[in-house]
């Protein structure tokens, strides 16, 4: 996903709690402010089918004058929609509900199909039949003042760069650059050198633009060849020389490390790297793709005490053997109330028997590798043969 018209800080979301009222069967409403684009993720993650969302929104309405002729106008209004459908722009990083009206006003019937785009620093309710235990952990990340986002990465290579930033929850492209590069042998040397320190000098501005070296702890300049390097001299030559002195002062944050593209995927390779996972050893992104690196090993190498796919993970679970839970945050986002249900359901079993349960963020790149995996896998405390049970 891609936004590159936002400050750095805009990603480091502290969603505010206003209103808990909540009833002893686990229903009831909360209010929120969403601080920053972040946050809608969250919320994203939050909002279900059939729950009930409360805010305000514009809604162009009719008037008629005494003489008869009609205009129209926007006016602010607080709806509470039923939840059809939910929407998340990832490049935006905006959040759409559609859904039913449930409080009637002169302007909008009761029944009638309205869309609410949640707004920043708007308060918003909502209320749902049951508060699970996904949704309490996703609001305790949600809230979490220390959290940020702690990696910021460029994965680059001649004539093209992404300036990224990965906190907890997500992996988001600030910044694409795309600069035409001459070849060696269609133009003079100086022509050339100068066309390359042009693209180094934009890719040096967005790191500028969209990092906050307050928060970040290191900054990956990642490539599959000399580019990365060559930039990476070029970057610390220009900080002396134009005396910037955020990047002379974080100069230590700056790792060069292999990626084997310039595409953001290959974060996942990157995050990987021995000396990447020395530095951010105690991140969530980092945690995840160790697990997940973890997971797949086992399968390889003792595939008794890996399992994947509902059905083996389920019959793991019964058997209390499951040590660590892989889940992906989409499966508790399902329009399916039963699918979302039974996911929780597992959760709080493995919880029950003393697994450790790590819900993955479908905005990295390791929650989108575990989705290729049925989205739900398990590293077990001791080896079960399931291919040999029939699951039919």
């Amino acid at each position: 996903c891609c936004l590159g018209c936002c400050c750095c800080c805009c990603l480091i979301g502290r969603m505010k709690v206003l209103k808990k009222q909540l009833e002893s069967d686990g229903s009831g409403s909360i209010s929120f402010i969403a601080e920053c684009e972040e946050d809608m993720f969250h919320v994203y993650n939050l909002v279900h089918v059939g729950d009930m969302l409360k805010a305000t929104t514009l809604r162009k309405v009719y008037k008629e004058s005494a003489t008869g002729s009609v205009s129209t106008e926007k006016m602010k209004l607080t709806l509470e929609l039923l939840v059809k459908d939910v929407h998340f722009d990832p490049e935006g990083l905006s959040f759409r509900v559609k859904g039913k009206n449930m409080t009637e006003n002169k302007f909008v019937k009761l029944g009638q199909f309205h869309t609410i785009d949640l707004e920043l620093h708007r308060k918003f309710t909502i209320t749902k039949q049951e508060w699970t235990s996904i949704d309490w952990e996703r609001i305790k990340q949600a809230t979490n003042p220390a959290k940020s986002a702690e990696i910021a990465a460029v994965v680059m290579e001649l004539g093209t760069a992404s300036v990224c930033l990965v906190s907890d929850a997500m992996t988001i492209v600030r910044k694409r650059i795309q600069k035409s590069i001459p070849k060696k042998r269609n133009i003079n040397e100086s022509s050339r050198d100068k066309a390359v320190q042009k693209f180094y000098a934009s890719v040096q501005d967005a790191i500028l633009e969209h990092v906050n070296f307050d928060v970040v702890k290191v900054v990956l300049i990642a490539g599959p060849g000399f580019v990365k390097d060559d930039f990476l001299s070029f970057l610390h030559a220009n900080a002396v020389q134009q005396d910037i002195s955020v990047l002379r002062e974080n100069k230590s944050k700056f790792v060069s490390v292999h990626s084997p593209s310039a595409h953001v995927h290959d974060l996942n390779e990157v995050l990987m790297d021995e000396k990447v996972q020395a530095l951010l050893s105690d991140t969530k992104a980092a945690k995840e793709v160790q697990l997940l690196d973890k997971f797949l090993s086992m399968m390889a190498d003792d595939p008794n005490r890996a399992a994947y796919g509902w059905a083996h993970v389920l019959f793991a679970s019964q058997q209390a053997a499951v040590d660590t839970l892989l889940v992906v945050d989409t499966l508790f986002r399902s329009k399916s109330l039963s699918e979302r249900q039974k996911y929780t359901l597992l959760v709080d079993e493995v919880k029950s028997t003393g697994g450790d349960v790590r819900v993955f963020s479908s905005m990295h790149v390791s929650g989108q590798r575990l989705q290729q995996l049925t989205g739900v896998a398990a590293i077990l405390r001791f080896p079960l043969p399931l291919d040999e049970i029939d699951f039919a």
